[in-house]
């Protein structure tokens, strides 16, 4: 009887670490590029929530761009609410796209929407 508790318990263990690291992996960076660009273009979409908020941006020479900002706290603590930002408005993001350079995705660590900034990552905004 004790080794079986063991073993489920040790099965539980091995389950959330691999929950864990999964997780940790779909919310770093080691799917962005190092080098950070910029996109201009027009809100297509937008959604706010969990796991990250995110913009689907039109931009005239690239197609739609999906932005993805930061966890819902964290992007509400750059300012970024829900209204403030709409279908249609124009947009400028800086962020770091994917390494993969057939997929049109980014994550952005500044937006500016309606002449407004907003610093989703202001520890990793290099600037020029």
């Amino acid at each position: 009887m004790t080794m079986s508790l063991f073993n489920r318990f040790l099965g539980c263990a091995l389950v959330m670490m691999l929950i864990v690291s999964g997780a940790a992996a779909h919310h770093g960076w080691s799917w962005a590029d190092a080098d950070q660009i910029e996109l201009k273009g027009v809100i297509r979409d937008i959604y706010i929530g969990p796991p990250h908020p995110t913009l689907d941006v039109e931009t005239a020479n690239d197609g739609i761009w999906r932005i993805e900002l930061a966890n819902p706290s964290q992007t509400k603590r750059s300012g970024f609410v829900e209204g403030s930002a709409k279908k249609g408005d124009e947009i400028v993001a800086l962020g770091n796209r994917s390494t993969d350079p057939t997929e049109k995705r980014m994550k952005a660590v500044r937006i500016t929407v309606s002449g407004k900034t907003y610093d989703i990552y202001p520890d990793r905004i290099k600037t020029n």
